[in-house]
C-alpha cells in the first residue's frame, strides 16, 4: 500500500504547491508583508476554510470508512485519491486586476515556501506513522487529513518562507541602498520631497513639469514611493545621469519611520506637505499619528532648507506655525487676499473656474504684490493647490510667475487620476480609478455634473483604509452622489453597503442603483445601455484583497 499512499502525498503537494502560488498574488499586493496578508486570510471563512476541500475530505473519509471491504482491498486509497483531486482543483478566481508579478524576490519566496510545504507534509505524514495504524481505511483518512491541513496552512507556508528569507532579502535590500546612495553622492541633485496622505504623485508631476520649463528635474516614476521605489528609481534612471538638477522624490508612509528612512537615502533640499487626510487611517490609528508621519519630510530639511505647506488643511498649517525651517512657503485656495490672517501664506489663488477644458484662476504673491492668470488643462478643483505648491517651488528656485503660468499651459494629469477621454462611440469616460478620499470624490463628482449632454453613471467600489470613519464617510459619499450622477453601479455588495445606505436615504430612483459583484458586470452594463453624449465615472479601483 505504500504506493498509494505516495500517490495521496504527492496529490496533496501538488495542490499545496498551487495554492501556494495562487495566493502569493495576495502575498505580493500586500507588499510582502505578513502581517497585514495574514489579517486578510483571516477576515473570512472562505479564505482559511474553504468549503469545498472540508467537504471533499470528508465524504472521502466516510466512504473510505464503510466502504473497506478488506485489509488487501486498495478501495479506500483509490477513494482519497479521488477525493484529493476534487478538493485542490482550484476556485474561479473572478476577475483579477492584478496578476501575479514573478520578480526575483517573488521566485525566491516560492522556492522558500515549496521547501516548508513537503518539510510540513513529511512531517506530518511521520507523525502519522507514528500511530502504527494497520488498517488501510484509517492510513487512507490520516493521510487525507494530513494533506489537507498541509493545503489550508498554505498562507502559514507563504509566512514562513518569507521569514526564511529575510536574511537574503535584507542582504538585497542593503545592497540596493548602498548603490543608490553612491548614486545620490556622485549625482548629488537638489533634492525636492513630497508627502501627504493624497494627491503626492500629482503635485510631484506638476513640480517636476513646471522646473522643466528652465532646469531638469526628474521625478520619481508612477507612485514609486517607499523605500525599495525610491531605490529603483535611483539605480535604473538616475546612475550616470549628470544632467539631472532636481530629483523630485515622493514619499509615502504606512507607519512611522518610514520618511525618515527615505529622507536618509534621498535628504531633501525642499519639502512639501500637500495633504493630511484619512487615507490609510486604519494603519496609523489616528489623523495625529498621520500628521506625526508626514511631518517627517520637515524634520529632516537642514536649516538652510525650504518648507512649502497647504495652508488649508488644519493639520498642514500646524506645522507650518511651528517654525521650522527659517524659509517656510504656505499656499492657500481659500483665501480672500483682501482679508488676510496674521503670518499669512504667501500665494494665494483666487477667481477659480473649472470647466471641461480645465482650471482658470489668478494667482498672488502676497509678499511682492505680483498677480498672474493661470490656466491648466487639467480637471478637479483640488488641483489648483497642487499647481499652487508646485509654483511656490519654482518661484523660490528662480521662475518668474509669469514662466510659471507659461508652464501650466502643458501640464497634465496623473495616471487614473481625473483623466478624460471619449472612446469609439461618443461615450466620455472619466477615469479617476488609483484612489478615492474624501476630498478627491467631491472633485470628480463635480467634473461629472458639469457634463449636461446624456445620463452620468458612477461606477465605484467605494473609499477603503478610512479606519473607523469607513462606514461615515462612504455614506456620506452615498447622500452626494445623487446630486452629480444619474445612474449608480456599486462593485461590491459588502464593501459598499454605507453607500449603499446613503443614497437609499435620498430620492434617487432604485431603478437607476445596481450592485455587482466585479468591475467587468459594471463596464459590460454601461456598454450595453449607454450611448453617445453619456458619461461614465470610474471611482477608485480596489486591489484584489478587497
Amino acid at each position: 500500500m505504500d504506493f498509494w499512499l505516495m500517490i495521496i502525498g504527492v496529490i496533496w503537494l501538488i495542490g499545496t504547491w498551487i495554492r501556494v502560488y495562487k495566493q502569493a498574488r495576495f502575498y505580493q499586493i500586500e507588499e510582502y508583508k505578513s502581517g497585514r496578508y495574514l489579517r486578510w486570510w483571516l477576515s473570512k471563512p472562505d479564505r482559511y476554510a474553504p468549503r469545498r476541500p472540508l467537504i471533499a475530505v470528508f465524504i472521502g473519509s466516510v466512504l473510505a470508512f464503510f466502504l473497506s471491504e478488506s485489509p488487501e482491498s486498495p478501495l479506500p486509497h483509490i477513494i482519497a485519491i479521488i477525493t484529493g483531486i476534487i478538493a485542490i482543483i482550484p476556485p474561479n478566481e473572478g476577475e483579477i486586476k492584478k496578476a501575479f508579478n514573478p520578480t526575483a524576490r517573488a521566485k525566491r519566496l516560492l522556492g522558500a515556501s515549496f521547501s516548508v510545504a513537503v518539510f510540513d507534509l513529511m512531517l506530518y505524514s511521520w507523525l502519522l506513522s507514528r500511530l502504527n495504524l494497520d488498517d488501510p481505511a484509517l492510513q487512507a483518512i490520516g493521510l487525507s487529513a494530513t494533506g489537507l491541513l498541509t493545503f489550508l496552512t498554505a498562507p502559514l507556508i507563504l509566512a514562513a518562507g518569507n521569514f526564511l528569507m529575510y536574511p537574503v532579502e535584507a542582504t538585497f535590500r542593503q545592497g540596493f541602498i548602498r548603490s543608490a546612495k553612491r548614486v545620490m553622492a556622485e549625482i548629488n541633485p537638489t533634492v525636492i520631497g513630497i508627502t501627504g496622505s493624497y494627491g503626492k504623485t500629482t503635485t510631484k508631476g506638476f513640480v517636476a513639469d513646471i522646473l522643466n520649463g528652465r532646469y531638469k528635474a526628474y521625478p520619481t516614476p508612477k507612485s514609486y514611493n517607499t523605500m525599495m521605489g525610491v531605490c529603483i528609481a535611483i539605480n535604473k534612471d538616475l546612475k550616470h545621469d549628470y544632467s539631472i538638477d532636481y530629483f523630485v522624490v515622493e514619499m509615502g508612509a504606512y507607519i512611522r519611520g518610514e520618511i525618515q528612512r527615505i529622507c536618509d537615502l534621498t535628504p531633501p533640499h525642499i519639502s512639501i506637505v500637500v495633504e493630511v487626510g484619512p487615507q490609510h487611517l486604519e494603519r496609523f490609528g489616528s489623523l495625529e499619528n498621520i500628521a506625526i508621519a508626514k511631518y517627517e519630510i520637515i524634520k529632516n530639511l537642514p536649516p538652510d532648507g525650504v518648507g512649502v505647506f497647504n495652508w488649508d488643511n488644519p493639520y498642514v498649517r500646524e506645522m507650518y506655525e511651528r517654525g521650522y525651517p527659517q524659509t517656510r512657503l504656505a499656499v492657500s485656495r481659500q483665501l480672500d487676499p483682501t482679508n488676510l490672517p496674521e503670518n499669512p501664506p504667501r500665494f494665494i489663488a483666487t477667481d477659480i473656474q473649472e470647466n471641461l477644458d480645465g482650471l482658470r484662476f489668478s494667482v498672488h504673491d502676497i509678499q511682492t504684490g505680483e498677480s498672474q492668470p493661470f490656466f491648466a488643462p487639467v480637471l478637479g478643483v483640488h488641483n489648483v493647490t497642487n499647481i499652487l505648491l508646485a509654483t511656490a517651488v519654482a518661484i523660490h528656485e528662480g521662475m518668474s510667475l509669469q514662466e510659471i503660468a507659461l508652464r501650466a499651459k502643458t501640464l497634465k494629469p496623473a495616471e487614473s487620476r481625473l483623466v478624460k477621454q471619449v472612446v469609439p462611440g461618443g461615450i466620455t469616460i472619466i477615469n479617476d480609478a488609483y484612489s478615492a478620499n474624501p476630498e478627491g470624490v467631491i472633485s470628480s463628482l463635480k467634473v461629472l455634473g458639469m457634463h449636461t449632454s446624456g445620463r452620468r453613471l458612477v461606477i465605484t467600489p467605494g473609499m477603503v483604509e478610512l479606519g473607523d470613519l469607513h462606514y461615515e464617510e462612504n455614506y456620506k459619499l452615498g447622500q452626494i452622489i445623487p446630486q452629480y450622477a444619474t445612474d449608480v453601479i456599486l462593485v461590491g455588495a459588502e464593501q459598499t453597503k454605507p453607500i449603499y445606505d446613503g443614497i437609499r436615504s435620498t430620492n434617487f430612483p432604485q431603478a437607476r442603483l445596481q450592485v455587482v459583484d466585479e468591475l467587468r458586470e459594471a463596464m459590460a452594463w454601461y456598454q450595453a445601455h449607454f450611448k453617445a453624449g453619456d458619461t461614465v465615472l470610474f471611482m477608485n479601483d480596489l486591489p484584489d484583497t478587497y
